[in-house]
Parts: structure tokens; C-alpha cells; sequence
């Protein structure tokens, strides 16, 4: 039978899509977390409980929305969430491992929900709905719910059964039980809430909270919270000092028989009656009554929005219309003023100041709703670190920094690919085993670092290893087996330019292919795909000491402010965030170095590409006597671009080149330049590449050409 999703309109199908979409990523975010604390023998219920209530509201939403296939492993993985957080089943490393591929199962359905061209449920879902209910069915040791402890029947008409839980095993582990109550302005309450959760969580655990039925205004209430924790009153009330609220220890005592003997009962556990009734935790009645005075208000807390990037490229579209009609308004100003006509000139000039003002902060408020962190994507990639290093054996570490770095978010789409390439090389690669580890002086564990940080206009991702570094050697005798590489010209090879060759496609320094990697495909695509980007990758590696990637990037591909420039009568822009500086140009302060002109800048050598020869370009003139260098930068690398004329700055939307031109190297895309001109963009980060990379000049100028 074909599976299929309802048809609901098109606007609510996307945000089920995208609601998923969050909540898968929650979910993930949540069992990484829960893996590392489990790594280290601990265990953490609340990120349990979060995960059992992502999967409840992701089986809710499937349900309404007819999506079969995660409805169906939503349904049968909260079983298995359930039993965890109420302590049925233990948690081990095997039904981490089930938890983890559920994830991406989810992932894959809401890939063919998308679609909903799927004929029958597909075999990846039945044999994981197999594997999570052959868990589900697999008891582990039981949970002791017996307690010669007896509690409130009050109590027990507002605790669910996952509190009731946490509060029996909180007190068979000889905890302490407290009661916090706060008061929160009604409008603020969800920030307070969850300020004081985050502060009562590094020194305890808070079982329930509820309102107390008790305020002193209608703009505020009362809560009271029971927390479990190892501290005394006096450590507790220590740490919680800044926060206005009443701590009170709640006594215990074992209720007894008449014999004198402590009283058993089943799955009870008593606290003192008298603290109950004093209002420790309100009864039912209470709550109900509490709760009345938030009914009057029915305004939405939420101050957010879901917006379809695609409307977002139709605006960005439109700000680069309407930065076309700017230039004219400038030009056509000039003009009044050259007929004599400066009033009206000065007139138009200050609208155009107004106009250009008011469209530079819609520009800046469309990027800036385009931007979302790096850990989006960075959270995918620690599933892929856990899923590899248990695979081939090996204990990984992967450290994140700077997750919280901003780049487009079609840029972030496009980078899952390259990074989990690179990750896979790092893990299989670069990292040792366990033994060879112990033998060199290293710790077991391996690390990979991942860093993300903002420079100028660019974003840099650094990947780093502390495994045995690049075997240079291999790479360049399998480069020269290929016939990538001559055998006399591999001779002349700097470390820098060996570790370049593994970009090249069949190159790998692994004899045998495995399921991770060591074809050779990979590193190639990833500089193919980064080059897309408008990036660069630098590679820098130390034997038996480990591997770093860095690669530089836009921070948005939507609009742009560009260099206009021409070069044998074609007028070509160039992304200002690649530009560093334009300097005049001379042909007598040049020279060559291994086959390539360079030129000194400021004590440095800076390599010299004439852009007319390497874009193939025919002049109907000489070229002009005064010629300028764009020296364009990315990352470390550097190269002075010779031009005949530097025209002005503008700002641009980089339109694709199509399918028949998206091959043609050196060109990113191509953008109005107003008065019904079409200029193409110059891909800075692939002239570098071209250039730097290759010393034949001849076989630069074969690969790119323009005309």
C-alpha cells in the first residue's frame, strides 16, 4: 500500500515539517548529552524525561498529520523512554545505540514523508520498530518500589507517576527533600521559571512544582517547589542567596505500627502530614484554585516566527532590485547636475541619501533573520563521531567551541556533507587505537576539535585531530601511481603541496577500502562543495601529532557588496569580502619565482595572476599603461588579481549560471549591474585555488576560460 501523509494546506504540511524538524534535533541534542553523562558511569533523569517528552509530542503531531512512518517509531520508542525514566529498564550502552538509530530513522521518514511517494512502510522502519520493541520487551533488573514510607494522599493527586517515581528513588538513595517558594510576576514567569530550574539543577533535583493557591497581587504567583539533593539547608540556602524565596527542609519519619515495627507499604512513601497540610506541596483543591487567576489572559508568550527561506530569497531579491534603481537615482543626480539643473540635482541626491539609508537596514534585517548558529549542524555531526568510533572500536572525544557562530543558513545546509567527510577521515584516518595510543605517550580517549569563529566578513571552521597526522609520503606515492603527479615533478614537492594532493579524487593513503572510508571519494567533493561556498580549505598536519582543516567562509551568499572592475572591455565583480586592498600596478617591480610572477607588497611576496590571460580574454586595445592589483585574501593565502580599471562598489545578489555553465571555474554566478547590464561574479576563493595550487602556468589557462 502506498504510505502517504493527509493533505492539509500547504502552509500548515510545512510547519509540521518544520516543528519535526526542531524536535528531532531536540532529541538528539538530548541523548548526546545523555551518552557523554553516561560515559562516565552517571546518569541524568531529566534529560530522559525531556527526551520521552519530545518523542510524545513528535507521536502527537504525526498522528494529526497523518505521518504514518513516524508515527509508528514515535509510538514505540516512548514505551522504551517511559520505561527508562521510571527506572523499569537500565540504561546501557545497546539501547543508547537504539535510541541513536531511531534518530536518524526519524530523519529518513521525514524525508519520505516529504515526498509521500513511498509505496509500503519501507524495510529501514520495520526493523527499527523491531529493534525498539525487542528492547522494550527486555526488562532489566526491576526497580525496589517498596518503602516503609508512606505518602499524602494530597500529594499524591497532583504527582504524575514519572514525579512519583523520582521522588521514591530520591529517597531510597538517602537524598533530602526541601520546599522552595517563589513568587513570579506573572508576565516574566516562564524566564523566571526557568532561571531558578537552572540554578536548583547544579545542586539538586526538583521533583514538582505547583502553585501554592496563596498571592499577594493578581500580577504575581506562588509556587512551590520540591527539590531532592544532597545538601543541608544551610549549603542549599548558600547557594541560592540571590534568589528571593523561603527554603524549608521537609522532615521525614517512618510511620509505625503499633508493634512498633516500621509500616510497609507498596509504592508509597510517606512525608510528615503536617508539613502537607501547612502547604509544603498545595493539595489538589488548591492548585484548581490557583490556577483560575491565569485565565483571564489568553495572549501568546511566544514572540517568534517560522519563515520559509525561499520567501526570504524573494525579499533579498527584491533589495537587489531596488539597490539597481539606487545606482540610477545616483547617476541619473549626476546627470541633473552636468545639464545645470542643481537644484532639482541637490533635491533628488537627498532622497537618494534617505532611500540608500533605508534600504541598507532592510538589507541588514533580512541577512540578519537569515543567519542561525553552527551548532545546528554541529549536533548532527556528534551522532556521526559516536555511531564511527563505536564501529571501528575507538574512544572518541569530540569537543565543540563556538557553536553559536552565525552564517546563512542555506550555507549551514550545504556543509553537513564536507564536515562529516572530513570527521569520518579524522576518526578512521587520523586517530589511533586504544594500544598504538598507549604505546606513543597518548591518552586512549582520542580528541576532535571543532571550532567555529567569526573574522571580518568570513566564518572559519577549524577541524582538528590528535592523531597520527598525514603520511605525506604515502599520499605522494599514490598520487604518483595514479599519474596525478610526475615522478620528477613529485621531487620538487613542498609539505604544503603533498598535503594539497589529497583533494585530488582516487588519492587515499588506506591500501584497502572500508565501509568509513579510504576510496578516495570524499576529500575531493568537499573542496568541490567548500569551492561552491565561495570558501577555501588549508591543511596544515605534524606526524604523530595530529591533523588541522581550516576552512574559510562567507558568512552569507544572498547579497553582497562587490568591486566592479574591467578587464579587456568586460566588466566582471568581485565579492568585497574577499578583497583586501587595490594597489596600482607595475610591471617593473616583478620577478619570477618557480614559474610564477610575484610582486613585493610591504615586505611580503604576494603571487601575481593577470586576470585577462588566465580568463583567456581577446583585447580589441592594448592594455591600459596604469593598471591596478586587486589583492584578493582568504584565510593565509593571498593573490594580487591584475586589472585594467577599478569602477566602483556595488551591492549584488549572486545569481546561479544554470546547468549548461555551472562547471565553468572561476565564476561564482552573475548579477545585474544596472542599466540592463549583466555582469559575471568572480569566484575568488577558485582563482586562489587555481593558482596557488598549480605552478604551469599554461594548465591554469587551459581551465579557465571566458568568451
Amino acid at each position: 500500500m502506498r504510505v502517504t501523509m493527509t493533505d492539509p494546506s500547504d502552509k500548515a504540511r510545512e510547519d509540521f515539517f518544520s516543528e519535526a524538524q526542531e524536535i528531532i534535533e531536540t532529541l538528539s541534542r538530548n541523548l548526546l548529552a545523555l551518552d557523554e553523562v553516561h560515559r562516565q558511569n552517571g546518569t541524568d533523569p531529566s534529560l530522559i524525561n525531556e527526551a520521552f517528552r519530545a518523542v510524545h509530542t513528535l507521536k502527537g503531531l504525526s498522528s494529526l498529520f497523518g505521518a504514518t512512518m513516524i508515527g509508528a517509531l514515535s509510538h514505540h520508542l516512548e514505551d522504551v523512554l517511559d520505561d527508562l525514566r521510571l527506572g523499569r529498564i537500565p540504561l546501557t550502552d545497546h539501547i543508547l545505540d537504539v535510541l541513536f538509530k531511531a534518530v536518524e530513522g526519524f530523519g529518513r521518514a521525514l524525508a519520505m514523508e516529504r515526498d509521500s511517494t513511498q509505496e509500503r512502510t519501507p524495510s529501514f522502519i520495520e526493523g527499527l520498530v523491531a529493534q525498539i520493541r525487542k528492547v522494550a520487551a527486555a526488562p532489566g533488573p526491576s526497580v525496589e518500589t517498596s518503602s516503609e514510607y508512606d505518602i499524602e494522599p494530597g500529594l499524591l493527586a497532583v504527582l504524575t507517576e514519572y514525579e512519583e517515581h523520582r521522588l521514591r528513588t530520591n529517597i531510597q538513595d538517602g537524598l533530602k527533600l526541601f520546599r522552595l517558594r517563589v513568587r513570579f510576576d506573572l508576565v516574566t514567569i516562564d524566564k523566571g521559571l526557568e532561571e531558578i530550574k537552572e540554578r536548583v539543577k547544579k545542586i539538586g533535583e526538583i521533583i514538582t512544582y505547583l502553585p501554592t493557591g496563596e498571592t499577594s497581587s493578581v500580577d504575581s504567583i506562588e509556587l512551590d517547589l520540591l527539590v531532592a539533593s544532597t545538601r543541608d539547608l544551610n549549603s542549599l540556602s548558600a547557594e541560592l542567596a540571590n534568589v528571593d524565596l523561603v527554603i524549608e527542609e521537609v522532615p521525614r519519619r517512618p510511620r509505625r505500627s503499633q508493634t512498633g515495627k516500621p509500616k510497609v507499604g507498596p509504592d508509597k512513601i510517606s512525608l510528615q502530614p503536617d508539613v502537607v497540610a501547612a502547604g509544603s506541596i498545595a493539595p489538589a483543591q488548591q492548585v484548581a484554585g490557583g490556577l483560575s487567576d491565569l485565565t483571564g489572559s489568553l495572549r501568546s508568550v511566544s514572540q517568534t516566527v517560522r519563515v520559509d527561506i525561499r520567501k526570504l530569497d524573494h525579499l533579498m531579491n527584491i533589495v537587489g532590485e531596488l539597490a539597481i534603481v539606487r545606482g540610477a537615482l545616483a547617476r541619473l543626480a549626476d546627470r541633473l547636475r552636468g545639464e545645470g539643473q542643481r537644484q532639482s540635482a541637490t533635491d533628488l541626491l537627498r532622497l537618494h541619501r534617505n532611500f540608500d539609508r533605508r534600504l541598507a537596514e532592510m538589507q541588514d534585517g533580512i541577512l540578519e533573520v537569515r543567519m542561525v548558529p553552527l551548532g545546528q549542524v554541529f549536533e548532527r555531526l556528534g551522532r556521526v563521531v559516536r555511531q564511527i568510533s563505536r564501529d571501528l572500536g575507538k574512544e572518541i572525544r569530540l569537543v565543540i567551541t563556538g557553536a553559536e557562530t552565525e552564517i546563512d543558513k542555506l550555507i549551514v545546509e550545504e556543509l553537513s556533507d564536507p564536515l562529516m567527510h572530513m570527521i569520518r577521515n579524522a576518526i578512521d584516518h587520523g586517530i589511533e587505537s586504544a594500544e598504538r595510543r598507549l604505546t606513543v605517550g597518548k591518552p586512549a580517549m582520542g580528541t576532535i576539535a571543532l571550532n567555529a569563529f567569526q573574522k571580518g566578513n568570513h566564518v572559519m571552521l577549524e577541524i582538528e585531530d590528535d592523531g597520527r597526522g598525514i603520511d605525506g609520503q604515502a599520499v605522494l606515492r599514490r598520487a604518483v601511481q595514479l599519474g596525478k603527479v610526475g615522478g620528477e615533478e613529485a621531487k620538487d614537492f613542498t609539505r604544503a603541496d603533498i598535503l594539497g594532493l589529497i583533494f585530488l579524487p582516487g588519492v587515499s593513503t588506506r591500501e584497502e577500502a572500508n565501509d568509513v572510508s579510504g576510496r578516495g571519494v570524499g576529500m575531493d567533493v568537499v573542496k568541490t562543495n567548500i569551492s561552491k561556498l565561495g570558501g577555501v580549505i588549508d591543511v596544515h598536519s605534524d606526524d604523530g601529532i595530529g591533523t588541522k582543516m581550516t576552512i574559510t567562509l562567507p558568512i552569507t551568499l544572498a547579497i553582497v557588496s562587490a568591486l566592479l572592475i574591467r578587464v579587456a572591455d568586460n566588466t566582471f565583480a568581485i565579492p568585497l569580502a574577499s578583497v583586501s586592498e587595490a594597489i596600482g600596478f607595475d610591471d617593473a617591480g616583478l620577478r619570477v619565482v618557480d614559474g610564477r610572477e610575484v610582486m613585493t607588497l610591504r615586505g611580503t611576496t604576494l603571487p601575481i595572476a593577470r586576470l585577462d590571460r588566465l580568463l583567456s580574454l581577446s583585447r580589441s586595445t592594448s592594455p591600459p599603461r596604469r593598471q591596478y592589483a586587486v589583492v584578493a585574501a582568504l584565510g593565509a593565502r593571498r593573490l594580487g588579481l591584475v586589472v585594467d580599471q577599478l569602477v566602483g562598489q556595488q551591492d549584488i545578489i549572486i545569481k546561479p549560471l544554470g546547468k549548461s555553465l555551472n562547471d565553468v571555474r572561476g565564476f561564482a554566478g552573475a548579477t545585474e549591474l544596472g542599466d540592463q547590464h549583466v555582469g559575471l561574479v568572480i569566484d575568488a576563493a577558485a582563482l586562489i585555488d587555481e593558482v596557488l595550487s598549480t605552478t604551469d602556468a599554461g594548465a591554469r589557462a587551459a581551465r579557465l576560460t571566458y568568451g
